[in-house]
């Protein structure tokens, strides 16, 4: 990687830990997924890792995830988010949903998963290579003085994005995202350029569930973290984050 390009990705990556830093937020970066489930199983207000970040359910390393945890000043749990790249080469995000749709399918929400599929967006038919998924995005929520209102959602996920381009350079990144947050532009919260509606048709058609396919292509990566990252607005702190308050921004 030429030396300029490696001390803006640095330039950025100081700038954002600086501004959570301040804000009252310790970010830990980390490639141990038996730590990660160690650290999500503690919180018992929400659900279980999904398979797709869960070393007793799939192969996840440092070769190919990794997770971002944030934490107040009292050393409390108020941020997750996870990393994984796919290979993709020769078959298409489509082909890969379908594959390994129990990763994917929130448990509980339809009667057979074995019949269950993701249909919808246009672009799973043509995502492919290599392509990372972002997930287990959690940052609680206190209204118009918490972390999302100043702006953290957009730092974290940048960071996260940062990290990734360093990393591999992957051909596509995507999410999940349940309708309600999608309508209100949770792919612009994330930084992603693009935003599909989807479903989950179960074994007698009806829709089981409704997931948004928010993504952007490797060059739109490259385009974005070609700017400056946002300004973290100031207010309450997030040192102020108390863990028994919940909120999951995006699926596993």
């Amino acid at each position: 990687m030429p030396a300029q390009k490696l001390f803006g990705i640095v330039k950025n990556v100081s700038s954002i830990l600086g501004q959570l830093e301040q804000a009252g937020m310790r970010v830990e970066i980390g490639i141990d997924f038996c730590q990660y489930r160690t650290l999500r199983s503690a919180q018992a207000d929400r659900s279980a890792p999904y398979p797709m970040f869960d070393v007793t359910s799939s192969y996840i390393d440092e070769s190919n995830g990794f997770w971002v945890c944030g934490f107040n000043q009292e050393d409390e749990l108020i941020h997750t988010q996870a990393v994984r790249l796919l290979d993709l080469t020769g078959r298409t995000l489509e082909q890969h949903l379908n594959t390994h749709r129990h990763k994917y399918i929130t448990p509980g929400t339809t009667p057979d998963p074995d019949l269950t599929f993701y249909s919808g967006p246009e672009s799973i038919k043509t995502i492919s290579g290599r392509v990372c998924y972002q997930g287990d995005f959690w940052l609680p929520s206190l209204g118009l003085g918490g972390p999302r209102s100043q702006g953290a959602t957009m730092l974290l996920s940048r960071l996260l994005f940062e990290m990734m381009h360093l990393n591999w350079e992957p051909d596509y990144v995507f999410a999940l995202v349940p309708k309600q947050l999608a309508a209100k532009g949770a792919h612009l919260r994330y930084g992603y350029n693009h935003c599909e509606p989807g479903t989950w048709i179960g074994p007698d058609e009806q829709i089981t569930e409704e997931d948004y396919l928010i993504w952007m292509s490797g060059k739109e990566v490259s385009s974005a973290l070609s700017r400056e990252p946002a300004s973290i607005k100031r207010g309450a702190q997030i040192s102020a984050v108390q863990s028994s308050m919940a909120s999951i921004d995006t699926k596993g």
